[in-house]
């Protein structure tokens, strides 16, 4: 069985981590505080994250899959 709760943990976990790169790399360097254009800091940000979501689809090295009925009962 899939454990949902447990995918979906990893799966902000990384988002977020993918959030805060994201717009660490989008300030310049060298800018002063009010030189940041803060709108487009959280909007490049946030389609990361939900990039880093839907990449998460395809699966998780985080998140152990249990074996399918099948390779359970070969193996007895």
């Amino acid at each position: 069985m899939w454990n949902w709760k447990e995918w979906f943990k990893a799966a902000l976990i990384r988002a977020i981590k993918t959030f805060a790169q994201t717009a660490a790399a989008s300030i310049s360097v060298g800018a002063m505080i009010s030189e940041v254009d803060w709108l487009r800091v959280l909007s490049v940000s946030g389609v990361a994250c939900v990039l880093s979501m839907l990449t998460s689809l395809g699966g998780l090295p985080e998140v152990e899959k249990t074996k399918p009925p099948e390779q359970i009962i070969d193996q007895e």
